[in-house]
């Protein structure tokens, strides 16, 4: 028997619960993982509070991230005792995730622990980290250069944010932070960003083209936000879109696109080809900071996730949660 977190849902009303679980339970997969550590963020947030969208089948294990030691592999590529990470992939949504003492999965999904990081680093990293340098790496194939301009980031609080500005500050790039928490202005300056800008500074003004302000932007929010941030990049820049809690809707000119020749550059960390997740982990095991890494950890235990969950989706937790399952 192992330790999971359990989103369940009956008569419509859907409960977390610390649980038991027999291993042979788990669902079908090449490799079975002793996962070490997890990462709880805003997607497993909403899964266990909130069921729907993210939970697309109950009973759901949450967890989009996990890292541990192969127990058992049927895949030429994992040996027993390798330590191994995954993220994304339908993990905590359509496939039990990492909020758990254990895990079965594809071993295609798995990739070998990057050398230098542990795996509570790793963690600490996880699917934020890994979309922040998606983010970055998208800036750097649009020919964005530190020398381009400063480089705007919204959502500035967030993971992704916070891990964007760390890794932009640490390539050379000057980062504009924007956040709706002024009292985060310590804390973003700490990860290297060179301003701190309200949240307002990205609201609409109904002009189609903004102020040639940024070489580049990297937002978390999407809606109206994403909209200004397009019409405020300098010519030939580039954005990444990488989040939509701001909206779906994108009310957008053709302006900056024919007007600058700017790039909009959407992210996708689920489903990633896997040649360049390894790209990307390679960059981040090179590129991260480990002191101002270990400036936006908090360590939690399994059983400290249902209470910390809720708080996240308000917006009372920066950086990012590592749950240490030994």
């Amino acid at each position: 028997m192992f330790d999971a977190l359990m989103i369940s849902r009956a008569d419509g009303v859907v409960t977390t619960r610390l649980e038991q679980v027999d291993p042979t339970a788990l669902p079908e997969g090449d490799v079975t993982v002793e996962i070490d550590h997890s990462s709880l963020n805003y997607k497993d947030a909403l899964a266990m509070t909130r069921g729907a969208p993210v939970v697309r089948q109950f009973p759901m294990i949450p967890g989009i991230d996990l890292a541990g030691r192969v127990l058992h592999s049927d895949d030429p590529v994992h040996r027993p005792g390798d330590q191994v990470l995954a993220t994304g992939w339908g993990l905590g949504e359509r496939h039990w995730g990492g909020l758990a003492r254990m895990a079965r999965l594809p071993g295609r999904w798995l990739l070998p622990q990057p050398a230098g990081l542990s795996a509570r680093q790793a963690m600490g990293i996880g699917t934020a980290g890994f979309t922040a340098m998606l983010c970055v790496m998208s800036l750097e194939e649009g020919g964005v250069t530190p020398t381009s301009g400063p480089i705007v980031v919204n959502g500035a609080g967030g993971g992704v944010g916070g891990m964007a500005i760390m890794l932009l500050a640490q390539l050379g790039y000057q980062v504009a932070a924007v956040t709706g928490r002024p009292q985060l202005h310590t804390y973003l300056t700490g990860l290297g960003a060179t301003e701190v800008l309200p949240r307002d500074t990205l609201s609409p003004t109904g002009k189609v083209l903004e102020t040639a302000r940024w070489a580049g932007g990297i937002d978390v929010v999407g809606g109206e936000t994403l909209a200004t941030m397009c019409a405020s990049v300098q010519y030939g820049g580039t954005v990444a879109a990488c989040g939509l809690a701001g909206g779906l809707a994108l009310p957008l000119t053709v302006a900056p696109f024919i007007l600058r020749g700017i790039r909009l550059q959407g992210i996708d960390s689920v489903m990633c080809p896997r040649p360049r997740r390894m790209t990307a982990w390679t960059r981040l095991a090179r590129d991260i900071d480990p002191a101002r890494l270990d400036s936006m950890l908090h360590d939690a235990r399994l059983a400290d996730a249902i209470a910390i969950a809720p708080r996240i989706l308000a917006g009372h937790i920066r950086g990012r949660t590592v749950i240490n399952m030994v």
